[in-house]
């Protein structure tokens, strides 16, 4: 790496950390101060309210990324120009594509370490729910009244689980479906056995119901069966359902297929999960938004390319917003809606790095 390339990002990483980690910080510390008396109220030691809140720092680190990706952008650049270092930089051969490459390089980094922190912030926050009671987490060897989604489209309600005796009680399972290839399945049972030795479970004493086009029915009753859908272990079945807030992607992916499966609208969930990847891409795209932008008023200062940061950042923030309400209604394709601010970001960089002088 040359010389002025290391010099371009040491400039550039300075502010973006300062930003990436300053920003969350002082949010968090105003979230704590309004929350602090409550949270002592619940019994909690200064020591467990601030390391409960360090948790939050991955999920805010992960929504402030693209604006201090933007900050980083149009204030190294803004230096340059103001300092005269962007001409002096042209009268030696350099084209400002060339000085601001470094620049673009460590946004698509950003770009993939935002993607990391957002899948590690859905399990941080929760951790942070659970220190601050607001999610009670509590090791138990039963469960009563309660259901549990599984894969492949497969809903259980059951009435009592036992971890230590390996049993369930008054069970029913159900599988949404359409058409003959994959109709609706209902199974009832009194209760089931997981044997470990087999590593499955037995149904006693039940009913199965498949439900055909047409409206047929097809029911047969059982002294035992067994389901090939039911493979969680018992201590499985005591994880609490998730909401898809607190998933990840992969999670996320799951989920809205067995939804799809179930006949349900996954717009939403489906803009969601595009986001978690189009947001972090929006590291990228604001880069090459911010650069051309902070040259063309170099010498205005350091409030300029604060409003032009604070002002990109809001403008963003809220064609994000307006393409999920749209994406949600379902009139346009939910991973478009969610993609249509960073492609709406990105045709106007290209046409002010067209504009630019190289």
């Amino acid at each position: 790496m040359r010389l002025l390339d290391r010099y371009v990002l040491r400039s550039w990483l300075l502010i973006f950390v300062l930003t990436a980690l300053g920003f969350p910080v002082v949010s968090i510390m105003i979230n704590m101060t309004d929350n602090l008396e409550r949270l002592l109220d619940r019994g909690l030691k200064m020591p467990e309210i601030v390391v409960s809140y360090a948790y939050a720092l991955p999920e805010n680190v992960f929504l402030v990324m693209p604006a201090a990706v933007l900050f980083a952008t149009v204030f190294t650049v803004g230096n340059l120009g103001r300092y005269s270092e962007l001409t002096a930089a042209k009268a030696g051969g350099q084209s400002f594509f060339r000085l601001t490459l470094p620049i673009f390089v460590a946004a698509a980094g950003a770009a993939g370490l935002a993607f990391v922190i957002g899948e590690l912030a859905p399990e941080s926050t929760s951790r942070q729910l659970e220190l601050q009671k607001s999610k009670v987490a509590k090791p138990r060897t039963a469960r009563y009244n309660f259901v549990f989604r599984a894969d492949q489209g497969w809903v259980y309600t059951i009435r009592s689980l036992d971890v230590q005796h390996r049993s369930l009680r008054m069970l029913v399972f159900e599988r949404q479906g359409k058409g003959t290839e994959y109709p609706h399945l209902a199974i009832t049972a009194d209760s089931a056995t997981y044997i470990d030795s087999l590593g499955s479970w037995r149904l006693w004493q039940g009913t199965s119901q498949r439900m055909a086009e047409g409206g047929e029915v097809q029911t047969f009753r059982f002294q035992t069966a067994r389901l090939r859908a039911l493979s969680q272990e018992p201590a499985d079945l005591l994880a609490e359902p998730k909401a898809p807030e607190e998933m990840r992607y992969a999670e996320l992916t799951r989920y809205i297929e067995a939804l799809k499966r179930s006949g349900n609208d996954t717009s939403k969930i489906e803009v969601d999960r595009a986001l978690k990847i189009a947001l972090p891409a929006a590291c990228l795209v604001i880069a090459l938004f911010g650069a051309p932008l902070a040259v063309t008023s170099p010498r205005q200062g350091t409030a300029m390319g604060i409003a032009i940061s604070l002002g990109t950042t809001v403008v963003y923030l809220t064609f994000i917003q307006l393409a999920k309400a749209i994406g949600v209604t379902g009139a346009v394709d939910p991973v478009a809606a969610a993609w249509a601010p960073n492609v709406l970001f990105l045709s106007a960089a290209l046409w002010l790095l067209s504009r630019v002088r190289t």
